[in-house]
């Protein structure tokens, strides 16, 4: 595409790097904020360098973090005894957003995926191991993603906990609040079906 103008186009091509943008979408932005918002243009910009140059990973759980220890890890009202992991910051925020979960956490910042070079190195197993061998951990909340990936790396996970002599639990998947059973994909169902439990009543 010819905007007459390079910078231009390396902007857009630059925006293109945020996930879900293409071409148009990048497009619009970069026109968007020439045309309406230059201010906050600059602001972005800075904020933007801000961040990528002070932002790094926090050393004890691996989040993104200010400091060398992050605010969760820091806190003394935490419970310590409790680590959950996940994926990534995303998945830890969707987590204290939304439960009332006090343990603390083990961010992955991936999963396994040998064809994107995500061993176990790359997900810090062995930080997570010297973590669980420390002896606070009694219980290992494993809240990877329901997917093949996501499945491979909790099993390779426990497979750490049980090495550690820690229970290690998995967050529970299938049928959602509210939903129905006829609109429900058959994956979900089945896994839903086969993990069925025995009711505390009966």
């Amino acid at each position: 595409m010819s905007t007459g103008s390079p910078l231009l186009a390396e902007l857009i091509d630059a925006l293109r790097c945020l996930p879900g943008v293409g071409a148009k979408t990048a497009q619009r932005m970069a026109f968007h904020l020439l045309e309406r918002d230059r201010a906050g243009a600059r602001r972005l910009a800075e904020r933007l360098g801000t961040a990528v140059e002070r932002i790094g990973n926090c050393t004890r759980c691996r989040t993104f973090s200010e400091e060398p220890v992050c605010v969760l890890c820091a806190s003394p009202t935490r419970e310590s005894q409790l680590l959950c992991v996940v994926e990534t910051p995303v998945d830890q925020l969707a987590i204290e957003q939304a439960t009332g979960y006090r343990g603390r956490y083990f961010v992955l910042l991936g999963r396994l995926s040998p064809l994107d070079g995500l061993g176990p190195r790359e997900l810090g197993l062995d930080l997570l191991a010297a973590r669980l061998g420390e002896g606070e951990v009694q219980e290992l909340i494993i809240a990877t993603n329901p997917t093949v990936e996501g499945e491979a790396t909790a099993h390779l996970v426990a497979q750490l906990a049980a090495a550690a002599g820690i229970r290690a639990t998995r967050l529970a998947h299938g049928v959602p609040l509210g939903g129905e059973l006829e609109f429900i994909d058959r994956g979900t169902l089945a896994h839903a079906f086969g993990s069925r439990q025995l009711l505390a009543d009966t």
